[in-house]
C-alpha cells in the first residue's frame, strides 16, 4: 500500500466514521476531508473543486428543481386527486398508492416524490379512520424502488452512468436501468402491497399524525394578564382538562419548569401550561379556559396582521433550517410571525420550554401562523407540511404545458439528441419564462447539502481510484470470492454495497462502490456494466434503518415509528431485491 493509498483510506474510513457517528451534518464532513485530500497532497489542487461542475451533481441539482416546477404546476396532485379513494382497503391503498409514488420517483426526485404524496397518505389515512403509520412505511419504500428504474430517479444511478462515462467513454442512458431497476422495483412493490405492509409492528400509540390516533403533542398555554384563573391552583383545571381530552403534565414559570405536575401552584399572570394533546383538543382547551397561545409580546405580534389564524403541522427532515436549533434560537416569532405551539416526539419525554427545545429530524411541530402564511413559513422552516392546507397549487392553467415540456426533455434525452444536464436545464429555464417557478425561489428548490456531498466525495473517489485505492478493495473481494460463479461475485458485491448503504449516505456509498465493481470486472475479466447495475440497485436499496435513506427518515415521526421498526419488511424486501435483481443481471446485461 502507497503513502497516496494508506491517507485516502483514512480519509475515507474518517468520513464513513464520522457519518455514522452523526454528530456533524454530511456535507461539513465531506467538505473538510475534501480539504484535507488537498493539504496531504493526495488530491490534486486543481481538480480540488472539478467535483462542482461534474455532470451528476448538475443533473441532481436539476432535478431537484424540475420536480418543484411539477409541484408548483399541479401535475402530481392531478394525478393524486383522481386516483385516491379513502374507501379503498389497506391493501389497494398501498399498491395504488405505491404504484402512484413509484412511477412518480422513476421521473423525479424520489425525495421529493415523497413529499408530495405524504400529505395525500395521512389525509387518506384520517378519513379512513387508521394510522397512516401503517401506510407510510410502505410508501417510503415505494418511492425509493421506483427511483431504481430510470437515469434521473435517485443519485446513485446518475452517479454511476457519470462514472461509467469516464471509465468507458459512455454512460448509461435514461431507461438502461429499467430492466434490472425495474424488475427490482415490481418486485419490491408487489411485496410491500401484499406482505410487507403486515410486517410493521402494530401499536395503539403508533398512529403517527392522523387526526383520530395521532401521537398527542407536549404544548404550552399561557396564562394571559387577565385570565380568570389568576389566584386558582393547578389542579383545579383538571376536570375541564378530562372535559377536553388533554393531560396537564406541570407549570413552566418565569421560564423555568416546576418540579413535577405542581397541582398546588397559584396560577400568577405568564405562567405556562404544559399540556399534551391533540390539535383539536388543545384548542377546545384554550378556548375553554381562555388561555392565550403565547406570552403577550409574541401574542401580540401573533395577530397583528389582522388576518386570522391557522395551525400547520411540519415534518421535519434532515436538512430543515430549525434541525439542532430552538424556536427561540432560529427568531420563528419576530422573523415569521409564528409561534411553536408544540411538539411531537415518538415515545421521548420534552423536558425543556417548548421555545427552547432543540428540534431533531422526525419530530412533528404543531405551529400557529397569520393565515395565508403557512406555505412560507414551512419553506423558510425547511419543512415538510402534514396537510394539503400546505401545499397550495399555484399555476393550475400551466399543469400540461410543465407536463409537455418535461416529457418533451426526457424524449430528447432518451434518444440521444440532448445531453441529460442540457435537457434538464433547459425545462428549468422554461419553467422560469412560464413563471410556472418564481426566478427569485428556484435556487431555494435545490438541496444544497447533497450538492456539496457530491462535490466533495466525487474528487475524493477519483483520487481513490487513480491511486490504485480501488483496485486494492476489488482485489480483496475477488480473492474472497475466488472460484466462486459470476452470480455469486455479484451477490456478494451487492450485499456488501447494501449494508454500506444502510448505514451511509447512498451517494457517498455510490461513489466508493461503483469503482470497486469495474476494478472487480477486469480482474475477473469480464464486462463491468453488470458489476455497475448491481451496485446501483445495492446502493438505492436502504431499508433496514430509518437513516439509511432520506424518505425513511422523512416518515420516521409521521408513522409513529421506532428505530428498529424498519428492518422488519426491510430485510426480507433486501433479500427479494437481490434475489431479483441478480438474474435479471445476467440476462439484460451479460458477462
Amino acid at each position: 500500500m502507497t503513502f497516496d493509498q494508506a491517507v485516502l483510506f483514512a480519509l475515507f474510513a474518517a468520513v464513513f466514521g464520522l457519518l455514522l457517528w452523526g454528530r456533524w451534518r454530511y456535507d461539513l464532513v465531506a467538505f473538510a476531508a475534501l480539504l484535507a485530500g488537498v493539504v496531504l497532497g493526495v488530491v490534486p489542487a486543481g481538480e480540488a473543486f472539478s467535483g462542482f461542475g461534474h455532470p451528476a451533481t448538475l443533473v441532481v441539482a436539476l432535478v431537484l428543481i424540475v420536480s418543484a416546477g411539477l409541484v408548483r404546476s399541479g401535475a402530481v396532485f392531478l394525478i393524486t386527486r383522481t386516483l385516491v379513494e379513502s374507501g379503498r382497503g389497506l391493501g389497494a391503498h398501498i399498491a395504488l398508492m405505491g404504484g402512484v409514488g413509484a412511477v412518480l420517483s422513476a421521473f423525479m426526485n424520489n425525495v421529493a416524490a415523497l413529499a408530495l404524496l405524504m400529505p395525500v397518505d395521512i389525509q387518506t389515512a384520517r378519513k379512513a379512520g387508521r394510522a397512516p403509520g401503517l401506510s407510510l412505511m410502505p410508501l417510503s419504500f415505494a418511492t425509493i424502488l421506483g427511483g431504481m428504474a430510470t437515469l434521473i430517479g435517485t443519485p446513485p444511478n446518475i452517479i454511476i452512468a457519470a462514472i461509467r462515462e469516464e471509465t468507458l467513454g459512455e454512460p448509461f442512458r435514461m431507461f438502461d436501468f429499467a430492466p434490472v431497476g425495474g424488475a427490482a422495483a415490481l418486485a419490491g412493490l408487489a411485496f410491500v402491497a401484499l406482505i410487507g405492509w403486515r410486517l410493521i409492528p402494530a401499536r395503539e400509540n403508533a398512529a403517527g399524525a392522523s387526526e383520530a390516533q395521532l401521537a398527542p403533542y407536549i404544548a404550552e398555554l399561557t396564562v394571559g394578564e387577565e385570565s380568570g384563573l389568576i389566584g386558582k391552583r393547578l389542579g383545579e383545571l383538571d376536570e375541564e382538562a378530562e372535559k377536553a381530552d388533554v393531560a396537564i403534565l406541570g407549570l413552566i414559570r418565569d421560564g423555568k419548569r416546576r418540579y413535577g405536575r405542581s397541582v398546588a401552584a397559584i396560577l400568577r399572570e405568564g405562567d405556562a401550561l404544559v399540556i399534551e394533546a391533540e390539535p383539536e383538543a388543545l384548542d377546545e382547551f384554550r378556548s375553554a379556559l381562555k388561555l392565550d397561545f403565547a406570552d403577550a409580546a409574541r401574542q401580540e405580534k401573533l395577530t397583528a396582521a389582522g388576518e386570522g389564524l391557522e395551525l400547520l403541522e411540519l415534518v421535519v427532515p434532515e436538512t430543515a433550517r430549525i434541525r439542532g436549533r430552538s424556536a427561540q434560537a432560529i427568531g420563528l416569532s419576530w422573523r415569521q410571525s409564528a409561534v411553536l405551539l408544540g411538539i411531537s416526539r415518538q415515545g421521548r419525554r420534552i423536558t425543556h420550554h417548548i421555545r427552547q427545545t432543540k428540534i431533531e429530524a422526525g419530530d412533528i411541530l404543531l405551529l400557529l401562523c397569520p393565515r395565508g402564511r403557512s406555505a412560507d413559513v414551512a419553506d423558510w422552516l425547511g419543512c415538510l407540511p402534514l396537510a394539503a392546507r400546505g401545499l397550495a397549487v399555484t399555476s393550475n392553467d400551466k399543469t400540461w404545458a410543465a407536463i409537455g415540456l418535461f416529457a418533451a426533455a426526457v424524449l430528447a434525452a432518451s434518444v440521444g439528441l440532448l445531453y441529460l444536464p442540457v435537457a434538464l436545464g433547459l425545462v428549468a429555464v422554461g419553467y422560469v419564462l412560464l413563471k410556472i417557478l418564481p426566478v427569485a425561489e428556484i435556487y431555494d428548490h435545490v438541496e444544497w447539502p447533497v450538492v456539496v456531498l457530491l462535490g466533495s466525495m466525487i474528487p475524493l473517489g477519483a483520487a481513490l481510484d487513480s491511486s490504485g485505492g480501488t483496485a486494492l478493495i476489488a482485489g480483496a473481494l475477488t480473492t474472497l470470492t475466488e472460484g466462486l460463479p459470476a452470480w455469486a461475485v455479484l451477490t456478494v458485491l451487492m450485499v456488501v454495497t447494501m449494508t454500506l448503504s444502510d448505514v451511509l449516505n447512498n451517494t457517498a456509498t455510490a461513489i466508493v462502490a461503483a469503482p470497486v465493481g469495474i476494478q472487480m470486472a477486469d480482474t475477473l475479466g469480464v464486462s463491468p456494466d453488470p458489476f455497475l447495475m448491481a451496485v446501483a440497485v445495492a446502493a438505492s436499496a436502504a431499508f433496514l434503518t430509518p437513516i439509511g435513506h432520506k424518505n425513511n427518515t422523512l416518515v420516521l415521526g409521521p408513522g409513529g415509528y421506532r428505530f428498529g421498526d424498519y428492518w422488519r419488511m426491510g430485510l426480507p424486501l433486501e433479500v427479494l431485491v437481490i434475489a431479483v435483481s441478480i438474474p435479471a443481471i445476467l440476462v439484460f446485461w451479460p458477462l
